[in-house]
């Protein structure tokens, strides 16, 4: 009798590949179930062009790889397609199958882990009626009622910017200048008081945060407008109990920056990002 401790395993893993721009299956070897028994640890990658999805050749491929009988290549076959179905309609992000062999010689899924993109929420009602919140971080959750992107990190200074990229880009500033960001918060495009105000109540909730940036691009939201919302969130919450910088940079840049210097609020004014980075990396320690 085989039992399912000493059944053959492997790994199947589909994701995207960020270097070429396509999903890419992964296929891992025999898998022991035991730590002393013997294992593959060769991974090899098969790019699935958006057009074509999973082709004999790389069912062949795989199957090779795995050294399967005809009977367990026709498993894998259904299987894999049906990765590749749900990886496309369910905007899955990542899939991962642990593979077994049957008594009779078929595969069959032994268990198998799913990710979603978080910004399929609205398209896929039925997936996201799954999600365990309690499980989520805390401010993040929180920030997704209000229409903000965060994420936690392992720093202590606070940002509040507007996009993405600049987001990014300010984390790599911070890091340049000899600190770590606590999280990447990115309030988009709606830099109004109510937005500004929940990014600082989420962002000053965070007790390991010494220091806040604020860094925003203003383009059609003009600066002296994103001024007024960060007067606002700081006079609601104030008084402020971190050092907080604030750059503007854009159209009514200086409009904005005078604005929050003649406030006299505590603020650090600073329009030349370089600058701003590393006083507020100065002032967090």
């Amino acid at each position: 009798m085989t039992t399912s401790a000493n059944r053959e395993k492997w790994a199947l893993s589909l994701l995207i590949d960020r270097e070429n721009y396509y999903p890419s299956l992964l296929v891992q070897g025999h898998v022991s179930a035991t730590d002393n028994g013997p294992r593959d640890t060769e991974q090899n990658k098969y790019l699935i062009r958006y057009s074509a999805g999973i082709t004999q050749d790389i069912l062949d491929r795989t199957s090779a790889r795995l050294g399967l009988s005809p009977q367990a290549s026709n498993d894998l076959g259904m299987i894999l397609t049906g990765m590749y179905s749900i990886f496309q309609e369910k905007d899955a992000t990542r899939i991962d199958i642990s593979l077994e062999r049957s008594e009779t010689g078929g595969l069959y899924c032994a268990s198998s882990v799913f990710e979603f993109d978080n910004a399929a929420e609205k398209r896929q009602p039925e997936i996201f009626a799954l999600r365990d919140k309690s499980q989520d971080v805390m401010e993040e959750v929180e920030a997704d009622k209000y229409g903000l992107v965060y994420v936690r990190m392992e720093g202590n200074i606070g940002n509040v910017v507007n996009g993405a990229g600049l987001a990014m880009a300010t984390n790599d500033a911070i890091g340049f200048y000899g600190g770590a960001s606590a999280n990447f918060l990115d309030a988009g495009g709606q830099a109004t008081k109510e937005t500004m105000l929940q990014a600082f109540r989420i962002v000053l909730g965070d007790e390991r945060v010494g220091a806040i940036m604020v860094n925003v691009y203003g383009g059609i939201t003009k600066c002296d407008m994103i001024a007024e919302s960060v007067i606002a969130a700081a006079t609601e919450l104030g008084p402020l109990t971190v050092p907080v910088v604030v750059r503007l940079q854009g159209t009514n840049s200086e409009k904005g920056l005078q604005l929050i210097q003649e406030a006299d609020m505590g603020l650090h004014v600073e329009a030349d990002f370089g600058k701003a980075a590393e006083l507020v990396v100065r002032l967090a320690k």
